[in-house]
């Protein structure tokens, strides 16, 4: 089959990796790709958004099956397009896409389908924002309610914090539009830990937990990123909380979907929380999860297309599991999440010793591979458990330490 990706990112290189091992896999595609993913396949200089070039190039190349990563194609309708010209795609529709798409939304469709949450406010007014947050106090959580690049979400420890967020967002347009309605939330005190599962209508098939630190720096300290590292899969989450989450979030969420005329297909996501009360949903994602997706996919014992295809035919996948554990850790560009330099070399990206490289923001250039982006890498590991894969990780990790130019988290994989 020929198989096309969309995406630029850590995840896609992930989903690349695991799809290239597939037999039935002929000609893998990425669309545009990045520096490791050219190694796997071939990159097509088409942008996640073109979404006609897209569908002219899945025409012309004879595409068998498409497979999204970003959510900003998501929300743009690229599943309805494909659709539309009868394309085979793996990947939600638009209207299923706003339960990442808009977090008003979300909160307002787990309200109605009674799946748990913290308790939420939805504001356009500042001064109506602020008086909330006088009300409420702190600590205090302000989300941009569109898509911000997983950036768009201030846990504010005091109300300084969280008065600055709401200026910062609705007056001056830290996330331009994605920032014109906020959600203020009540702040979830716990362990989060994620839960992904591919979905087909009424039928889901969750992955194993995974634990994603979000923080810039050790302690989970400083400013909120797309991800730093995380471990899957996560042993503080027993059997009894996995089957709580499975039949009151991702059952409730894809019967919901239904229920609103917005029937889903493709990978949904859970961000939660173990809480004293028990398990609540953080958000919703329409698709995988990054950096989530590097460690699981390295656990998945099947053939990955075969899953896709299985789902899309409303067959039973029959997911099969190692019995072992993944730490992946990722190097980010100094001055990560703010302003960084892009066009630094990178050390070695073929690590020996059992350890593995997903690569993000790279790119391939006359002088070798350089810095493409923020988050530049993920270095990982699949171990018997999660102190020997956090061990193989951080061996390769030393490489880095030579240079100031990137910095990564010391502690990931310590539970």
């Amino acid at each position: 089959m020929n198989v096309l990706v969309v995406g630029r990112g850590g995840r896609e290189h992930s989903l690349m990796l695991h799809l290239k091992k597939s037999k039935r896999v002929k000609n893998l595609f990425a669309a545009p790709g990045n520096g490791g993913m050219q190694e796997l396949g071939t990159c097509v200089e088409i942008d996640e958004l073109d979404i006609e070039g897209l569908v002219h190039f899945a025409k012309e190349n004879e595409i068998d099956l498409t497979v999204v990563g970003p959510e900003s194609s998501l929300n743009a309708g690229i599943a309805n397009r494909f659709q539309e010209e009868n394309l085979a795609i793996f990947a939600p529709t638009k209207e299923a896409a706003l339960l990442e798409g808009s977090k008003s939304f979300a909160k307002d469709f787990m309200i109605k389908y009674d799946i748990p949450t913290a308790t939420y406010a939805t504001f356009t007014d500042v001064e109506k924002a602020k008086q909330h947050i006088e009300e409420q106090g702190a600590p205090i959580v302000i989300k941009a309610d569109g898509l911000a690049e997983g950036k768009g979400v201030i846990v504010a420890e005091t109300k300084e914090i969280a008065l600055e967020a709401i200026d910062n967002m609705l007056v001056n347009k830290t996330f331009n539009e994605a920032g014109s309605t906020i959600v203020i939330e009540e702040f979830l005190e716990g362990k989060e830990f994620s839960l992904i599962a591919f979905v087909n209508g009424d039928k889901v098939y969750p992955m194993l937990p995974a634990r994603d630190h979000k923080r810039a720096y050790d302690n989970d300290e400083g400013p909120n990123t797309g991800g730093m590292g995380v471990y899957a899969p996560v042993p503080d989450i027993t059997d009894d909380i996995l089957e709580f989450t499975n039949r009151e979030v991702l059952q409730k969420a894809a019967d919901g979907l239904i229920a609103e005329g917005r029937p889903f297909t493709g990978i949904l996501y859970a961000g939660l929380m173990q809480t004293a009360q028990g398990t609540k949903v953080i958000e919703f994602n329409t698709r995988f999860g990054d950096p989530e997706t590097q460690v699981v996919l390295p656990l998945l014992k099947n053939d990955l297309l075969q899953v896709f295809l299985d789902v899309l035919a409303e067959r039973d996948p029959g997911l099969q599991w190692e019995d072992k554990a993944c730490v992946g850790v990722v190097v980010a560009s100094k001055g990560y999440p703010g302003e960084y330099k892009r066009g630094v070399q990178l050390p070695s990206v073929h690590p020996e010793n059992g350890a593995f490289v997903i690569q993000a923001g790279t790119k391939q250039t006359e002088q070798g591979l350089v810095s493409n982006g923020g988050r530049v890498l993920l270095a990982g590991a699949v171990g018997n458990d999660l102190t020997q894969a956090r061990q193989i990780t951080y061996q390769y990790l030393q490489e880095f330490d030579q240079t100031d130019a990137f910095f990564y988290r010391k502690d990931i994989g310590n539970y």
